[in-house]
This record gives C-alpha cells, sequence and structure tokens, in this order.
C-alpha cells in the first residue's frame, strides 16, 4: 500500500493503490531500471493507481505492460493529451502545444503538415550540422582526460541544435539553458512562471521578426503552413515553437546521459562499438529500448472500464515508457542489453502521436555517441565519483563523471 495521505478517489479499490518506484522526485544512486522495475513487474497488477504520480503531486492510473500502453495511445478519444501541459496554466492562459496537445481531426490535419518537415531524409539532411556542434562541445574536454559528460555535452547539445533550427543566436544559448532549467527543474513556481513569461515573449518576437523578414529556418517555414486554406495563427505558431522548445531538450538530454553511462559502465559493448560502428544504429534502438526514460500522461473523457479497472471522466493516465521498457511479458530477458535484439520499444510513443521528432532524436543520439566513440579513447565512470539518477517524469543521469 501506498504511505501516501493524498485523497484516494471513491472509485479507485484500496487493493489497487500502490506505490511507483521510478516517480519519486528524488535523486537516487542505483540503475533503478534494474533494481526496481523488475519487483514492480512481479508484485503489481497490470493497472494500478498511484497516489502521486503526476508532476504536482497529485495521483493517476499506471498501465506497466507494453500491450496495455499500445492500446492507451491508440485511442486517443478515451485518453486524451488536450491540456496536459502545465505551462499555458502557470500564467492563467489557454494555449496548446503543436502539435502535442491537438486531438482529432486538428490533429491529423497538422500532423500531415509536419510529418514531412522532420521525415528522416530531411533529419539526415541536417547531419553536418549536428556533427558539427558535437565536435564543438567534445572538443573542449577531449584533451582533459575528464568530464562531466551530462554538464558539458548531453545538456548544451540539443539546446544548441535548436537554436541552429529556429535560426537563433548561439550565443543566447546560456539564456536557453537557464530557461530550460527554470521551467523543467525550479522547485520554487514562482521561478517557473518567470521563466514562462519570458519565454513566451522571446518566441513572440521571434516570429514577429521572422513575419517581417523570413528566414531559411523552422520558425519562418511555419508561417507558410496553412490550416483548412487559411495561414496558421499567431496561437498556433507560438505552440509549435514552444513544444519543439521544451518537447527537444530533457528528452534527448536523459537519452544521451543514460546511454553513455550504460556504455561508460560496459566497456565489452563499448569496445563492440568502436569495433563496429554499423551496430550503433540497432544499439540505440536497444539502449531506447532499456533505458526509456519519459512518462506521459492523459486524461480520461468518459466512463470506461480499462482491463476490468473502473476509470471516470477527469481521471488521468501516467504512460511510464520506463516501466513498459523492462516488460516481462514483451521483452524475453528485459535486463539484458541486447545490441543485436529486434527493434520496437514504445520509447517515442505509439500510434498518431507518436514523437514528431524521433527522428531528429535519433540522429542526435547516434551523432553524439559516434562523436564520443571516435574523438576519445575508451571511457569509463571515475571510480572515485557516483552517479546521482533523478527520478521523476523523465528519469535521468544527474551528472556523469568520466575518465579517459
Amino acid at each position: 500500500m501506498a504511505n501516501s495521505t493524498v485523497n484516494i478517489p471513491a472509485h479507485v479499490p484500496g487493493a489497487l493503490v500502490l506505490d511507483c518506484p521510478v516517480a519519486d522526485r528524488t535523486t537516487v544512486y542505483e540503475n533503478v531500471f534494474e533494481t526496481r522495475l523488475a519487483p514492480l513487474h512481479a508484485s503489481t497488477p497490470p493497472v494500478y493507481w498511484c497516489p502521486n504520480i503526476y508532476p504536482d503531486g497529485t495521483g493517476g492510473w499506471i498501465v506497466r505492460r507494453v500491450e496495455d500502453l499500445k492500446e492507451v495511445y491508440a485511442d486517443d478519444d478515451l485518453f486524451t493529451k488536450k491540456g496536459f501541459s502545465s505551462f499555458a496554466k502557470l500564467i492563467g492562459e489557454d494555449w496548446d502545444l503543436v502539435p502535442t496537445e491537438l486531438t482529432g481531426d486538428p490533429h491529423k490535419k497538422v500532423r500531415k503538415v509536419l510529418n514531412p518537415v522532420f521525415a528522416p531524409q530531411k533529419m539526415f539532411a541536417l547531419d553536418d550540422m549536428v556533427r558539427g556542434r558535437a565536435l564543438e562541445l567534445v572538443g573542449a574536454f577531449k584533451d582533459k582526460g575528464h568530464c562531466d559528460f551530462v554538464r558539458d555535452f548531453a545538456i548544451p547539445f540539443p539546446v544548441s541544435i535548436f537554436l541552429d533550427l529556429f535560426g537563433l543566436p548561439q550565443d543566447e544559448v546560456d539564456q536557453f539553458l537557464a530557461w530550460e532549467t527554470a521551467l523543467l527543474h525550479a522547485p520554487d513556481m514562482q521561478v517557473r512562471i518567470k521563466a514562462t513569461h519570458e519565454v513566451k515573449a522571446y518566441l513572440l518576437d521571434a516570429i514577429a521578426q521572422r513575419r517581417s523578414a523570413p528566414r531559411e529556418d523552422l520558425l519562418s517555414y511555419a508561417l507558410t503552413y496553412e490550416y483548412d486554406g487559411e495561414p496558421w495563427s499567431n496561437d498556433m505558431v507560438f505552440g509549435y515553437a514552444w513544444n519543439l522548445f521544451v518537447g527537444g531538450l530533457d528528452t534527448v538530454t536523459a537519452n544521451i546521459g543514460l546511454h553513455l553511462w550504460h556504455l561508460a559502465t560496459h566497456p565489452e559493448q563499448q569496445a563492440e562499438l568502436r569495433a563496429d560502428p554499423s551496430k550503433l544504429t540497432l544499439a540505440i534502438e536497444e539502449m531506447m529500448r532499456a533505458y526509456a526514460a519519459v512518462t506521459t500522461y492523459r486524461t480520461v473523457t468518459r466512463e470506461t472500464e480499462f482491463r476490468g479497472v473502473k476509470m471516470l471522466p477527469g481521471d488521468r493516465i501516467a504512460m511510464s515508457t520506463s516501466i513498459t521498457a523492462r516488460d516481462p511479458e514483451a521483452w524475453p530477458e528485459p535486463n539484458r542489453i541486447d545490441f543485436d535484439r529486434k527493434p520496437g520499444h514504445l520509447a517515442f510513443g505509439s500510434s498518431s502521436h507518436r514523437c514528431l521528432g524521433m527522428h531528429l532524436a535519433r540522429r542526435e543520439l547516434i551523432i553524439a555517441i559516434e562523436t564520443m566513440l571516435a574523438e576519445l579513447p575508451e571511457f569509463r565512470v571515475d571510480p572515485q565519483a557516483e552517479v546521482p539518477f533523478w527520478l521523476g517524469n523523465i528519469i535521468q543521469v544527474k551528472a556523469l563523471p568520466l575518465v579517459w
């Protein structure tokens, strides 16, 4: 039984109220994917209620099996993404992240426009730019013999890519890093509110500049998109810009950090990739499965019964790809990291709301690891250091001291 004092809705059976051991919003020094998820799958029902699974500390349902999570992903009408983001609410407004919070026909129409923009071949065309940023960051520490990989690479890397894609100056990277930290990690709500206002003002100003003087960047391109024969509204362009900013930062940082931690603690697999770089693509897919980092959320729109569990309108569902990553019913020997395993993870979601930027994220991950392997000798975790893991809606390595 969970020890939370949060009120439990009357329709939630007491037997289904359980803790989630990977959503504590705390720092631990253990590989929770191995130490905590196997017991969870062995001891909990397929669907249960966690009293504090939502980022604001309130409760929701957890679906722990791959097959069930796929069903939730697929039913956008019953399990909606509408209104899941807190940023607009923080400042008393009501705007959608585009396309993430759109549903039904609006979502289909917008994804039809955006999917070609983020198609694999378009993302491959960005390789030189992405590789240049990776080389720049690695070049700053390669001769030192050590680094904090999270601080020195995993955090600034996706921010620098975002700035390039939006045609924004790289000398503003520190400002965007500060905003990212405030928006996603600040415990003080007033700090988050202030950052939300500042980022909104910055993006609206950038949009206005592109309207008067378009450039060759994603923000300018968005001003040419149409919805039902009309140009996208300013709110749509802004919601799209905001979504790309917050959506591709912490997630990429988390995945790069977890993947490099794995290679630094598994020298035989690091050596395998050095000996045969052609294995890297499948290796990334396997690490995306094994270390899926993200929990997203949906809201139940009408009374339903799902896997024998009564759910009411307004109930929230935590869709933890971290939990399903080690589902023994979906993955034989789920704790074994096998670079030859057939891909099929849910790290980018599933169905119509599958991550818009997944092909870009893959290129970022592949190029980041390619660069580390090419530019550095064998790297390992500093034996004098402990590696802290943050548990929350995104599981991530908070510091990764490497030596070589």
